[in-house]
């Protein structure tokens, strides 16, 4: 089997475009589904003169989650929101703003909090030079109390949440990711272990068999090379997520890369098992991108499975492994699952 192993390895080194190309794919598909990694709403402001505050204001706004503010002339934002490119935005003035929105959204309201509490935030530090300076008080020497007080705070407040029974939550970002990743490892492994079909073709097996080696050896030596080629593939991607991009696994990503193994291990025997079924290539070939696209829209690669309502489809997605890799790694991240999950 060791002699399989080092034999395929070789024959992967020399050829590893198929690996390369499925990597990308699945990075690239990963990444723009989800937005390329970009879920703040885009809002465009224009600064209505020049002064010191206006600047402060901008400062304020580039901390805001929920918004990603560009600069851009007042021609160009009126044009912009008019054409329904953007959701509204902003005319950034001294002491007041104006909102400029085709229509009243909620994005509207939140805009309107995010830039009202921007200016207030200025506002009550004016406020505080205004009150030191009046008892001999450096205005430097406030600031550096403030920053001191937002970095250190007094106190701390912790955040929890519930929710019922009925409902989930959706990360896009994760569920591309997952999704695409599960999906495109099946292409992975099951053409390296198609081989196993040309080889039997070409008489390489003819041979084998009449040497020392055993015919388990040879299926175990085809098995574990595709599961280590699928599996690094995995590692690769989520790497790369993890450390490239600001993908978010909730603490849980050593979780996500153990959960990927029972997952592997399935495809591969499922390769095998098609491969049994089968006796061309060519056969193959066509059969794997039939089973592959269907598992992934039954599975809830494409989409979450919560948002299905056919109880059909519910039932079918029962026997297929991306319903339960998917259902693990969203487990071990968004839903928090511990170990006896």
């Amino acid at each position: 089997m060791s002699g399989i192993l080092f034999a395929k390895m070789k024959m992967f080194l020399r050829k590893p475009w198929l690996f390369v190309i499925m990597s990308a794919v699945c990075v690239m598909f990963a990444f723009f589904t989800s937005n390329g990694g970009v879920d703040k709403i885009q809002i465009p402001y224009s600064v209505a003169g020049e002064s010191a505050k206006t600047d402060q204001v901008i400062k304020e706004l580039s901390q805001e989650e929920a918004f990603l503010f560009h600069e851009v002339t007042q021609e160009e934002l009126t044009e912009l929101v008019s054409e329904g490119k953007r959701d509204g935005g902003i005319i950034l003035k001294e002491s007041e703003f104006n909102i400029i929105t085709s229509s009243r959204t909620g994005t509207t309201s939140l805009l309107q909090q995010a830039v009202g509490k921007a200016y207030g935030s200025i506002a009550y530090r004016e406020a505080l030079k205004v009150s030191a300076d009046s008892k001999g008080i450096y205005a430097e020497e406030v600031d550096s109390w403030y920053s001191e007080a937002e970095s250190s705070p007094v106190f701390s407040i912790d955040q929890s949440s519930f929710k019922g029974s009925d409902t989930f939550i959706y990360d896009p970002k994760l569920q591309s990711l997952f999704g695409f990743s599960l999906f495109f490892v099946i292409y992975t492994i099951a053409y390296n272990v198609a081989t196993i079909l040309f080889e039997k073709r070409e008489g390489v097996w003819d041979r084998m068999i009449l040497s020392p080696i055993r015919k388990w050896e040879m299926y175990a030596g085809n098995l574990v090379y595709s599961f280590i080629l699928g599996y690094i593939q995995l590692l690769l991607i989520f790497f790369v997520f993890r450390y490239i991009t600001d993908v978010e696994f909730y603490g849980g990503f050593t979780t996500v890369l153990l959960l990927l193994i029972p997952y592997v291990f399935s495809i591969v025997a499922l390769s095998m098992l098609i491969t049994g079924l089968v006796k061309k290539v060519q056969h193959f070939n066509a059969v794997i991108p039939i089973v592959a696209v269907s598992m992934a829209m039954i599975g809830g690669a494409y989409w979450p499975l919560e948002i299905v309502t056919s109880n059909i489809l519910l039932g079918m997605s029962k026997v297929v492994p991306i319903t339960y890799g998917m259902e693990a790694l969203k487990g071990a991240t968004i839903n928090g699952w511990g170990a006896n999950n």
